[in-house]
């Protein structure tokens, strides 16, 4: 048994397809079927279920894959300990990030953290909060940049900024050239919002549903930009984080003003596992993102 038979393993778990997972470990697809039969061989037990149709894993192969993954990340950790005495700031970083912060924040902070840190190796990876904070406590990443929410408290963090949400709404409204409204005065509107597993869409809605504000339930958006649109062809109105509001928006057909009277916003954070060594790395990264965004957004507290 080697390392590498369990990184086939968990690939396979992941793609069930041989010739997917066999892709991603960069091995043809016989040389992984191949060790992992010898895998099941050593270990004397069935892992995977083979058809013409389908690849599961036994419950047998299950429990080893869940150990498989401790081991690897335990496996990384060692190599990340003899990294962080030898130089911080160097080899691979594997970053996560969710939809509405990830294309917004990276045009900010990726030329300042290439030119602090040209060692550093970035892997960008995008998705929902709920599949960043799995993978982050498989290992699988190193630290996450997302909204920090209150179920979260099982990982450690680092305060990036607070970003504010102003309410876009079409050109044409009432209330388009105002400055600013207060979250009362929205009492009775049918907001426009994200699809359920954004965490944005539940921290929106928290300020919605204490205000007295309802949500468009004719259609729920996939993404900022589709919100945006949907705004801009006149179908409602909807709460936009302040970073995916630039100057390449303000095109005339939305008009973007501020909610007071409480204001809605969110706090973004840095997240990584407990007693990661890779700790002073995440420190450095989240000083160039505040330097980065010191005079676009206002910094957590």
């Amino acid at each position: 048994m080697n390392l590498r038979d369990l990184e086939y393993l968990v690939a396979l778990s992941q793609e069930l397809h041989f010739r997917k997972a066999a892709e991603k470990c960069f091995v043809s697809q016989p040389t992984l079927s191949g060790q992992l039969r010898k895998l099941e061989e050593e270990l004397g037990v069935i892992l995977i279920e083979r058809t013409s149709r389908s690849v599961l894993l036994t419950p047998a192969g299950l429990a080893v894959t869940a150990q498989a993954k401790r081991i690897l990340a335990e496996t990384k950790e060692l190599t990340d300990i003899a990294r962080t005495y030898r130089d911080p700031m160097s080899g691979e970083l594997h970053l996560g990030l969710i939809p509405t912060v990830g294309p917004y924040l990276l045009p900010h902070i990726i030329p300042s953290l290439k030119l602090h840190f040209p060692e550093l190796q970035l892997y960008l990876h995008e998705a929902q909060t709920h599949t960043l904070l799995k993978q982050l406590a498989d290992g699988e990443l190193d630290c996450l940049m997302l909204a920090e929410l209150d179920h979260m408290e099982s990982f450690a963090s680092v305060p990036l900024y607070h970003e504010p949400m102003l309410l876009a709404l079409p050109s044409d409204h009432a209330w388009a050239k105002r400055q600013s409204v207060s979250l009362s005065e929205l009492k009775g509107e049918k907001l426009l919002m994200l699809e359920d597993g954004h965490c944005l869409r539940d921290q929106a809605m928290g300020y919605c549903f204490a205000a007295g504000i309802g949500e468009d339930t004719h259609f729920k958006a996939t993404s900022l930009e589709t919100l945006r649109n949907m705004v801009a062809a006149g179908s409602g109105l909807t709460l936009m984080p302040e970073l995916a509001i630039t100057a390449q928006h303000l095109d005339g057909n939305i008009c973007y003003i501020r909610v007071i009277d409480p204001e809605p916003s969110r706090a973004i954070s840095l997240l990584y596992r407990h007693h990661s060594v890779r700790r002073p790395c995440f420190n450095e990264i989240a000083k160039r993102v505040q330097d980065s965004l010191s005079f676009l957004v206002r910094p957590s507290a």
